[in-house]
C-alpha cells in the first residue's frame, strides 16, 4: 500500500475561508480549541459562531469572546461551513433534524470522527462538501501546540465533494487550525472509524484483560495489592513507556530499560506465538467494526445512556468491571492511600 500524502501550510490557502461564516456546534475540548485557534489565525471573531445550547460550555465560549447562538435553526441558516463537535451518539439526531433541512446547498461540514459518516447516519444534500479534519490529539494539546508554534497530527478527508472545492476547503481549515503545520495526513472516515473503534473493542479490551489475569496471577503468588498496584500503573510507569514509544519509536524505547528487562521483553514477545490474538482481531475489525455490527447494536441502547443508575447500561459495565479482583484491590490501595495521592 502506498504512502499516505501529507499537506503542510504551503499546501493550504486560506483565503478560500474569506467571508465565510464558521459555525462550530459544540463547544467542548475540541471546539474550544479550534475555535480559538481559528480566531488566532486571523479569522474575524465576528465570522465565528458557536452554537451550543445554554450550559457551562456555552458560558465558556461567551467568556472567550465568542458569539454563542442558542437556536440552532438560526445557526444553520447562515453557516457556510459547520465544525460537527457534538458526540457521535447524539450527532445524527441533532444535525439531521435541527441543522440538515436549514444548511445552504453549497455549506461545508467538517466531521472530526468518521463514525458517523462511514456507517451513513448523517443526512447530507449531494451539493455540499464533507471533509474530515480529525486532530490526533486532545482539545487541550491542540491549543497548547499552536500557542507554541507548533503542529498536531491531524487526519484530512475530502469525503463528499458536491462543489468541487472540498479539498481546498479542508486544507485551509486544517491550516487555520495549526494542523498543516506539523502536516495534516491524507485519511478517509473508513480509515479513521476502522482504526478507533479496533482500538476500542479490540486492542485496549485485551490489555485490559492482561492486566487484570496478570493482577490475579501475582496476587496468588503473594504480591500485595499495594505493591501490585503501583508496578502495574499507579507509578505511571505505563504513561511513561508509551511516551518515549512516541519521541523514539515503539520498540526503540526499549533502550531506556535496563539490560534485563529489554531482553526479557524483546525475547518474550519474539517467542509468543501471535496467530490467535491476530485471528480475534481480524475477527473483531470485520465481523463486528466495518460490517456495522457493533454500530447497529449500539443505536438501540443509545437513548439507555441518558439514564441514571442501573438502566444505564454504561454505568452497569462499571460496576461489573470494578468487582473484579484488580477493582477491588485498587479501591482499597486507594482508600487507604488516600491523603498520599
Amino acid at each position: 500500500m502506498p504512502s499516505a500524502k501529507i499537506y503542510y501550510d504551503s499546501d493550504a490557502d486560506l483565503t478560500a475561508l474569506k467571508d465565510r461564516t464558521i459555525v462550530f456546534l459544540g463547544f467542548g475540548n475540541q471546539g474550544a480549541a479550534q475555535a480559538q485557534n481559528l480566531r488566532d489565525t486571523g479569522i474575524p471573531n465576528g465570522k465565528i459562531l458557536v452554537a451550543n445550547r445554554e450550559d457551562s460550555y456555552a458560558e465558556d465560549a461567551k467568556s472567550k469572546g465568542f458569539i454563542v447562538e442558542h437556536d440552532f435553526q438560526k445557526a444553520a441558516k447562515v453557516a457556510d461551513v459547520l465544525f460537527l463537535l457534538i458526540p457521535d451518539q447524539v450527532q445524527p439526531r441533532v444535525f439531521n433534524e435541527q441543522f440538515a433541512p436549514i444548511l445552504k446547498d453549497t455549506a461545508t461540514i467538517v466531521i472530526a470522527s468518521g463514525y458517523n459518516v462511514f456507517f451513513k447516519l448523517l443526512n447530507f444534500k449531494p451539493s455540499q462538501d464533507v471533509v474530515m479534519v480529525a486532530p490526533r490529539m486532545i482539545g487541550s494539546s491542540v491549543r497548547s501546540l499552536y500557542q507554541k508554534g507548533k503542529g498536531f497530527p491531524c487526519f484530512i478527508s475530502v469525503e463528499q465533494d458536491g462543489t468541487g472545492t472540498g479539498l481546498t476547503e479542508a486544507l485551509a481549515l486544517s491550516r487555520a487550525i495549526g494542523a498543516t503545520k506539523a502536516g495534516a495526513i491524507a485519511s478517509s472516515a473508513r480509515e479513521e472509524t476502522a482504526m478507533d473503534l479496533f482500538a476500542e473493542q479490540a486492542l485496549w479490551p485485551n490489555i485490559i484483560m492482561l492486566f487484570r489475569e496478570a493482577f490475579s496471577v501475582l496476587k496468588e503468588a503473594g504480591c500485595s495489592d499495594e505493591a501490585l498496584c503501583y508496578e502495574m500503573w499507579m507509578s505511571k510507569e505505563p504513561a511513561e513507556i508509551f511516551e518515549r514509544a512516541a519521541e523514539d519509536g515503539f520498540i526503540a524505547q526499549l533502550k531506556h530499560h535496563s539490560t534485563v528487562s529489554q531482553f526479557g521483553q524483546l525475547s518474550g514477545a519474539l517467542a509468543l506465538d501471535g496467530s490467535s490474538a491476530r485471528e480475534h482481531f481480524k475477527d473483531i475489525l470485520y465481523n463486528q467494526v466495518l460490517n456495522g455490527k457493533f454500530c447497529r447494536e449500539f443505536s438501540k441502547i443509545e437513548a439507555d445512556l441518558e439514564k441514571e443508575g442501573a438502566e444505564n447500561p454504561l454505568n452497569e459495565l462499571y460496576r461489573k468491571s470494578e468487582e473484579s479482583e484488580l477493582g477491588q484491590a485498587e479501591k482499597r490501595v486507594r482508600d487507604r492511600l488516600a491523603g498520599l495521592l
